[in-house]
């Protein structure tokens, strides 16, 4: 079971953007992969620090874990935002410079950024941006879930250099400041003694290599503009306005930089008779007066078809009837809400002189008077009794 956020950082819901930047340096320093060398525990709660963080530390996402938990991010298992961080090299692609790479430098000797080539990982290149596109569901879809294939446009890698940018293996040539590290040290001397900071090369932008030659392709980009087919997976209960993340679904990365997110933003279609309110849905019913008095049996819709209800003889307009269970499903899976029937009593409008004259007979008789009883709920007392 993934374990809270704000657990893992160590800190109160109500920690601040300062509380949760010095909580997570803490955390990601003590189980540093340069001070934990071969402990996969470590490197484990590494990465769980640094999911936590991504999370808390965007306003949006923050909100979202708050009202929803971890299913708000269900779409995206596997990465940041929603699966367990899998891919070292975006933790420090994403927050290498929240840590200052002086510290890690002179304290663990490995520096604060990974990659290049002497690291023997890929060059690193410039990680993608995020992609947001919007989404629109019926409400069935919405209550019930649904797997969505759609067509995202974006920048995905190039096929003819791989990524790389280059125009063939031969082009790719280890930078000649930093020596494929990314990186440049610089011992200072201090009143203290030698201090030793660390700074990204300026020869290659920290990737450890550069390129002598060009793809003709994606002109050295390691990238085209394209589009991808991508399956998403809703769960059940999303609702207008929330936001899921898809790790690495986003832009493509320049010169095999990681890619970023995919930010689907749910929007739901009106249904034609029902409303939705939270997890409750609403509706409507209007049944004719002699149905109300002499009591009646009727069909109403419900997300899951038609359901039939027992009406009572005297049913009195407003009177509210619930459906236990026919709601929406929280998006945690928690609980289930119910459907409202609001009971109204027609009255008709153009009469023929027939049915005047009835009506008018009737009218004089004591049990068409008004008698609400010392038990008659109050309309507010029913809205209470409803939403409690």
């Amino acid at each position: 079971m993934k374990r809270d956020y704000y657990e893992i950082l160590g800190v109160s819901k109500s920690a601040t953007a300062d509380e949760l930047k010095k909580a997570y340096r803490k955390v990601a320093m003590q189980y540093h992969p340069d001070r934990n060398p071969g402990d996969k525990a470590a490197e484990e709660k590494f990465k769980e620090a640094a999911e936590a963080y991504e999370v808390l530390s965007d306003a949006d996402k923050r909100a979202k874990y708050d009202r929803f938990g971890h299913q708000a991010f269900a779409p995206g298992q596997g990465g940041f935002g929603g699966g367990h961080a899998s891919n070292m090299e975006d933790i420090f692609s994403q927050f290498g410079d929240i840590f200052g790479d002086d510290i890690f430098g002179s304290f663990f000797g490995g520096g604060g950024r990974r990659g290049g080539a002497s690291g023997g990982g890929r060059p690193r290149g410039v990680r993608g941006s995020n992609l947001r596109v919007k989404l629109k569901l019926t409400f069935e879809e919405a209550a019930r879930g649904v797997t969505k294939t759609i067509k995202v446009k974006k920048y995905v890698g190039c096929n003819t250099c791989g990524g790389s940018g280059a125009k063939d293996k031969g082009s790719v040539q280890t930078c000649s400041t930093c020596g494929g590290s990314g990186q440049v040290r610089k011992v200072t001397n201090t009143f203290l003694g030698q201090m030793q900071t660390v700074t990204t090369c300026p020869g290659c932008n920290g990737e450890g290599t550069t390129i002598t030659a060009k793809c003709g392709n994606c002109k050295g980009e390691g990238r085209v503009y394209g589009e991808e087919m991508v399956t998403v997976d809703i769960p059940a209960g999303v609702q207008e306005g929330m936001q899921l993340s898809m790790s690495g679904k986003g832009n493509a990365g320049e010169r095999g930089g990681a890619p970023g997110d995919l930010i689907i933003l749910i929007e739901e279609e009106a249904h034609k008779e029902l409303q939705r309110d939270g997890l409750n849905v609403a509706f409507e019913l209007h049944i004719t007066f002699p149905d109300a008095v002499f009591g009646t049996q009727v069909e109403v819709p419900t997300i899951d078809g038609r359901a039939k209800i027992k009406i009572p003889a005297g049913t009195q307009s407003g009177k509210i009837f619930r459906l236990k269970g026919k709601g929406f499903p929280d998006v945690n899976g928690y609980q289930k809400g119910d459907q409202l029937v609001h009971v109204n009593v027609w009255t008709p409008q153009n009469l023929t002189s027939e049915e005047k004259t009835v009506l008018e007979k009737l009218n004089s008789s004591p049990n068409f008077s008004p008698q609400p009883g010392k038990s008659e709920k109050s309309f507010f007392d029913r809205v209470k009794e409803v939403f409690s």
